[in-house]
């Protein structure tokens, strides 16, 4: 199985390679060289020609004639080169060269069942959510009825609560456990006041003889608390161990109480040096202990309390809320065993009986505890009770008014229910508490590029990266500086996020969009074809691959990487426009037709795809099919000047002479300076 498992990753890593290599051939084939480095690649060519070493020499001839098709000394030294390696390996010279132009088509299709399969059920990633262009941007096309590819457009910033970067979310983590603690701490020193009130009312009733004993019982487990707080183990030992010789007989509720406050003392010996020797001893010193508590009085909650922090922290949560409960129910007036319980509920992830634990404890037992109702807002998030969290989330506020993880918490919920404005005064709110909680600096950047204002969003965005640089707000500047226009700035954040994470394949389109905008080719196809690679189900970085072959020229790789994408999103508008593009440049004329169908059906009042869609009818000869949308195009926009004369000529066509005279006509009295007038005129002179 592991062996299986390996083989299918270094197959992976092959492929991905092989893509990437095949891309930036490409790309190095497309850049212009003078006429003296034609000559040197001419010599060298013949030169490997004559060595025998065929594909070094047709790789270079590649380059040539892609910088100019017309090249006849490149084409007919090609022409030499591929038969000349035919002879030598008995392949026939067209098949090799459809095997060399070829070669990034077969790496892609040997992942399209499985990229197939990935479509069906790809998962939603909302984190990353990418735009789509809602026009194709076709142009005016062009006689064989194609239009300029189009690209996909750039992702939009993205993130919200998943964008917390890891070190803030470990600074958010520990601030909410010190509080906690410290919450923890005061209940636990309350409870232990009104113990040592109600224990000196008991001793006061008490014979002098048996009072005295009990008292200096106290004093050696006080002696022992104090030893085990300073670190000396063994002292606390002592001391616990005399306190227990001395305990007196008949008197269960006093021992009880005794072994409760003997396994408090071990846990914080425990808590004190957890990995130690010591350590470890002294949390099974307190498990015994705390049992030893329950034996002598049953009713007794502290130990079940001591018990379920020492599972809580030893990774047993079933049997922590297990001792929790029994905590409670003996207890049912501790608001710190309640809200333990919530927390050790949720931990499970028995939502709604954490729901209850802390309403137990904001509606009743302690209404003024902030925690409570702050993890009573998050426990409604997570049973999508929205506006139940944003109450418990405020609450928590009015007691706290400097509740940072409150007010970024609250402002998450709005934004979540699409309350821009509110989520941005409650992360404002944040700032004014701490100018530098990277948290409340990312949400307000998202908020503010989602809602038109890029300046404060890139603002705001550079300074959360500036306090704490990770790869998702690098590539969320990225994407507001894009669309600001400044593409060169816009890369280097996206190189920045793409090194961060290498493996992301959103930081890889993005990292393409922008190589491509400051025309580095090279790197966009890297790019793109490394997205395409990292994430089976991505359709943009297809779509945007089969662009850039089709400017190239390169047809079947641009129909190959554009049925990828179609068969993953057959409603992707940019697959189908491109897919009408590429099998009319290939003279696959019904083909072409289909998906500009497809194209108009997702965009039916796109005027660019009309009139693609309707010159391919007339090179697929549906003449009457070109007529009626030629025609429905000029409803929709009676200044589509080149739609008039397409009409014209395909009236023409369908030796309708009355109505192409009537079209052509009316054309060049609209539009007196048509570009193409003296072509309308030729045409109408001959009627």
């Amino acid at each position: 199985m592991e062996t299986r498992t390996r083989t299918k990753i270094i197959v992976a890593v092959i492929a991905a390679v092989l893509v990437i290599a095949l891309a930036v051939t490409l790309v190095l084939v497309l850049k212009a060289g003078a006429k003296t480095e034609r000559a040197n690649m001419l010599a060298l060519a013949q030169e490997y020609l004559a060595r025998g070493d065929y594909d070094r020499a047709l790789d270079l001839l590649d380059q040539l004639i892609i910088r100019n098709v017309n090249d006849a000394e490149a084409r007919a030294l090609q022409d030499q080169a591929l038969t000349a390696k035919a002879l030598a390996t008995g392949q026939k010279p067209e098949d090799i060269l459809a095997q060399r132009l070829g070669e990034l088509g077969q790496s892609l299709k040997r992942t399209a069942d499985s990229v197939a399969q990935a479509a069906s059920s790809a998962r939603s990633q909302p984190a990353y959510p990418s735009g789509q262009a809602t026009s194709p941007g076709a142009g005016t096309g062009t006689a064989s009825g194609t239009s300029p590819a189009a690209g996909a457009s750039a992702p939009t910033p993205a993130g919200s609560s998943a964008s917390t970067s890891a070190q803030q979310a470990a600074r958010d983590a520990e601030a909410a456990a010190k509080a906690e603690a410290q919450a923890a701490a005061k209940a636990e020193a309350d409870a232990a006041e009104a113990r040592r009130r109600e224990q000196e009312a008991e001793l006061a009733k008490k014979s002098q003889e048996l009072r005295e004993r009990m008292e200096a019982v106290n004093a050696l487990v006080k002696r022992g608390r104090e030893a085990i707080g300073a670190g000396d183990y063994m002292k606390a030992d002592a001391a616990f161990d005399q306190a227990v010789a001395s305990l007196p007989a008949g008197e269960a509720a006093f021992a009880a109480q005794t072994w409760a406050d003997i396994a408090e003392g071990y846990y914080d010996g425990y808590k004190r040096a957890p990995e130690s020797p010591d350590g470890l001893a002294s949390v099974k010193d307190a498990q015994r202990a705390a049992q030893e508590a329950m034996r002598a009085d049953p009713s007794d909650a502290r130990p079940h309390y001591t018990l379920s922090k020492i599972y809580n922290d030893t990774k047993l949560p079933d049997l922590a809320v297990s001792e929790l409960e029994q905590a409670v129910r003996l207890d049912p007036n501790n608001y710190l065993y309640s809200f333990q319980l919530g927390l050790a509920y949720y931990k499970v992830k028995k939502y709604e009986q954490a729901k209850r634990a802390f309403e137990s404890v904001t509606t009743k037992l302690n209404p003024k505890y902030e925690l409570a109702f702050y993890n009573l807002g998050v426990t409604q998030r997570m049973l999508r009770n929205d506006t139940g969290a944003m109450s418990a989330f405020r609450s928590a506020i009015n007691l706290k008014p400097d509740y940072i993880a409150a007010h970024n918490a609250l402002g998450l919920t709005l934004a979540s229910v699409n309350d821009t404005a509110g989520a941005i005064k409650s992360f404002s709110n944040t700032l004014s508490f701490d100018a530098n909680n990277v948290t409340a600096l990312r949400e307000m950047g998202l908020l503010y590029a989602a809602t038109g204002k890029p300046q404060e969003a890139e603002k705001s965005l550079a300074k959360a990266y500036s306090l704490s640089p990770d790869a998702l707000t690098a590539y969320n500047l990225s994407a507001v500086v894009y669309g600001l226009g400044r593409y060169p700035e816009a890369l280097v954040w996206a190189k920045k996020a793409s090194d961060s994470v290498p493996s992301n394949a959103r930081y890889q389109y993005q990292l393409g969009l922008c190589a491509e905008s400051v025309s580095d080719t090279e790197a966009a196809l890297v790019a793109y074809a490394k997205a395409a690679e990292l994430d089976k189900s991505y359709v943009d970085p297809r779509v945007n691959l089969g662009k850039l072959y089709l400017d190239a020229g390169f047809i079947d790789r641009a129909l190959t990487v554009l049925d990828e994408a179609y068969r993953l999103n057959p409603k992707s508008l940019l697959a189908n426009n491109n897919l009408g593009v590429a099998y009319g440049s290939k003279g696959m004329y019904e083909k072409s037709v289909f998906h500009y169908q497809k194209a108009l059906e997702l965009s039916p009042r796109d005027k660019d795809i009309m009139l693609n869609l309707a010159k391919a009818y007339v090179s697929a000869g549906e003449l009457a099919k070109a007529r009626d949308t030629y025609i429905e195009l000029i409803k929709i926009d009676p200044k589509a000047w080149t739609a008039m004369h397409e009409l014209g000529k395909t009236y023409l066509s369908m030796n309708d002479t009355a109505n192409a005279k009537k079209t052509l006509s009316e054309l060049l009295a609209k539009k007196p300076d048509y570009e193409k007038r003296a072509e309308v005129e030729s045409i109408l002179a001959g009627l």
